[in-house]
């Protein structure tokens, strides 16, 4: 039976340091024991594959130059011509990601991460003109690298609005120096140790994003904000999700953002309608969650008017 064949997908866009992540990669002794790599570039930047270095790490190029080049068929020619022992594919940053996770490959191939990298210097300016294209290329990301990091970087701001795109990416921040931070701290706005802590609506997606990454430390406390009811006929009488509707892409792609609540009944809470709660905080394992994750338990409601902004931004 034959191997498997590992595929590593780089994506981000030109210049954000794509190439040069490639050659250390390739370079890094624990990458490989001298088999052979193939690596399939979809665009050409201003770093190059040098010859001298492909022949040290037993490398070969290809190159595509747009996405209809890429198929089964396709990447079936390139196993047979090469005979990789892993596959490192550089994705354009303008072509959708869908596009290439949808293509079926060889029997051999088999994806094993996706790696993307952001120039931080740039990152503002490419959200603020080509978010959805962005965050397209992080959406599936098992890593995400933000390079040329500055102090005046808002780094915990970057972290979240990526984990609200992709709760599983992990997240390293390499600063202009060459150190690298993938440990940011939420600075958050509201007082962790307050008998009640209390969540303004601007602050529901910095909080809901922190409660999901960092469980732990909500085990026990007690909180109150504003949400939308959602239920269902599947949550019973004694269940509901209290949450906020949330742009993580674009106004194409809005989410419901939500915490399990659970209640002796939930009757007199209206589907759409918006309460204050206040509730208790217990760490439980759910299924939604796909493992453990904060649950509330109901102390008390109060039908309220809808946020000034009902739509959350991260």
């Amino acid at each position: 039976m034959a191997a498997n064949v590992p595929v590593y997908i780089f994506t981000g866009f030109l210049e954000s340091g794509k190439t040069t992540f490639i050659i250390d990669t390739l370079k890094d002794p624990g990458f490989s024991e001298g088999e052979k790599t193939l690596v399939i570039v979809c665009e050409e930047g201003e770093t190059e594959y040098e010859e001298k270095m492909l022949a040290a790490t037993n490398s070969v190029v290809e190159y595509v130059d747009s996405p209809e080049a890429l198929s089964h068929d396709y990447f079936v020619s390139m196993h047979k011509k090469h005979k990789p022992a892993q596959v490192i594919i550089e994705y354009n940053g303008t072509w959708p990601m869908k596009a290439l996770l949808d293509l079926e490959p060889p029997k051999q191939w088999v994806v094993a991460e996706i790696l993307s990298t952001a120039d931080a210097s740039t990152f503002d300016l490419y959200m603020a003109n080509m978010r959805s294209i962005l965050l397209d290329q992080f959406a599936e990301s098992d890593v995400l690298i933000f390079n040329r990091c500055t102090a005046q970087t808002p780094k915990a701001s970057y972290k979240r609005t990526m984990r609200a795109n992709n709760r599983k990416v992990r997240i390293i921040f390499e600063n202009s120096d060459g150190t690298i931070d993938d440990r940011i701290e939420e600075e958050l706005p509201y007082d962790l140790n307050a008998d009640l802590i209390k969540i303004e609506d601007d602050d529901f997606g910095i909080w809901y994003i922190d409660a999901m990454e960092h469980p732990e430390k909500y085990d026990g406390k007690k909180v109150s904000f504003k949400g939308m009811v959602f239920k269902n006929k599947k949550m019973g009488k004694t269940m509901f999700v209290p949450g906020r509707h949330v742009m993580t892409c674009c106004a194409d792609d809005i989410a419901f953002f939500g915490f399990l609540c659970k209640c002796k009944d939930n009757s007199k809470l209206e589907i759409k309608s918006w309460v204050n709660v206040e509730a208790d905080i217990k760490i439980e394992y759910v299924e939604e969650y796909h493992g453990d994750g904060p649950v509330l338990y109901l102390r008390s409601f109060e039908k309220c008017q809808p946020p000034e902004e009902q739509l959350v931004y991260f």
